[in-house]
């Protein structure tokens, strides 16, 4: 599975303005909505069902990096996106630092493979310091797309 098989680049977001949890997700997920991924009545639904899954224990899995991810029946399959915060966002990280680089997952309920497939992605991604540097000076979508797709072909 590579990056580009469930990342929605129209969603992308390089200049995250939220600053808490939860103005992140809401700011990430409007995103996907107005890439046409998610029914604008739906938006409300995915935000609670991924702050839910927050209170099981943040995503903020620590080095500025974090992964807010759900199921949700409104999606038929894997999409996701990619944030980026000048500012940095309170996660309430592992590591208690701020956020800075957000991967975002929704996915059906029914493709449980999928979920895990695209989370382990993202993470053997995140392990590498190159691709973190590269994506964390990113300013614009089409830059953030590239350094996606230079990791897909295994240049990091």
């Amino acid at each position: 599975m590579k990056l580009s098989d469930f990342v929605v680049s129209d969603a992308i977001v390089v200049d995250l303005a939220a600053t808490s949890k939860e103005e992140a997700i809401r700011e990430i997920v409007g995103s996907l909505q107005g890439a046409g991924k998610l029914a604008a009545p739906d938006q409300e639904s995915v935000i609670r069902a991924i702050m839910n899954r927050e209170e099981l224990g943040s995503t903020g899995i620590g080095q500025g990096v974090a992964v807010p991810h759900t199921r949700h029946p409104t999606v038929d399959r894997l999409i996701g996106t990619v944030a980026l915060s000048r500012r940095g966002v309170d996660f309430a990280a592992l590591d208690g630092e701020p956020v800075d680089i957000l991967f975002l997952l929704v996915s059906p309920p029914n493709q449980p493979g999928d979920h895990l497939r695209a989370l382990e992605n993202i993470s053997r991604h995140l392990k590498n310091e190159r691709f973190v540097r590269f994506l964390r000076q990113a300013r614009t979508r089409e830059a953030v797309v590239t350094v996606l797709d230079e990791a897909d072909l295994g240049k990091y």
